[in-house]
């Protein structure tokens, strides 16, 4: 584990709760696609807790993007192990489920009052826009880290994808798929690490 900025014992009950309070805070937020969690992660586990780096963060977040099912949970199972093996997990996937299960069973309950009520509609299109604007600004503070430091080949795989997705409406897994593979063959250089 990297140096933290809390002096929490991995293993220790404390850091169980912090793991469990943590990821519960941010699947409760994490509202409007899993992009959401990227900054929400950041913000709890490498300002705040140090318990990982930006980089670490990245990469979890893109294997859980590509891997099939929820990417917050992908990212909160992956983030488990890597901060406490097997106990991580499970405290992390845990907390991580139980919003979304608190949430979905209490409007299975008052299904009717929440599927024509007014301010629920409103409540929610509020909560899209402000979700919108986070997933926004982590692709302008991506794009930049990648402006910094001043790789063409990365820079051209954004640039790439991009115009593909929005000019020729390619499917976006194909291109994750074609990136993956240019980053496989292309990216071994210790200069793109």
């Amino acid at each position: 584990m990297p140096e933290t900025k809390l002096t929490i014992q991995a293993g220790t009950r404390h850091f169980y709760w912090l793991l469990f309070k943590s990821t519960f805070l941010i699947s409760a937020f994490t509202v409007g696609g899993g992009m959401v969690i990227i900054p929400l992660l950041k913000a709890k586990f490498v300002d705040e807790y140090g318990w990982i780096d930006d980089k670490e963060t990245l990469d979890i977040v893109a294997v859980a993007q590509s891997m099939p099912g929820v990417m917050a949970v992908n990212a909160s199972i992956m983030l488990g192990y890597r901060m406490s093996g097997l106990m991580g997990t499970l405290t992390a996937l845990i907390a991580t489920l139980l919003p979304p299960l608190i949430t979905m069973s209490l409007i299975a309950v008052f299904y009717d009052m929440f599927a024509h009520n007014l301010y629920i509609q409103l409540i929610l299109k509020g909560m899209q826009c402000g979700a919108t604007a986070i997933i926004i600004n982590v692709v302008i503070n991506l794009v930049q880290k990648l402006i910094k430091k001043q790789q063409a080949l990365p820079i051209l795989i954004f640039l790439g994808t991009m115009t593909a997705v929005l000019a020729f409406d390619v499917n976006l897994m194909y291109c994750v798929i074609v990136d993956g593979l240019i980053g496989l063959l292309l990216l071994r250089s210790p200069k793109y690490n």
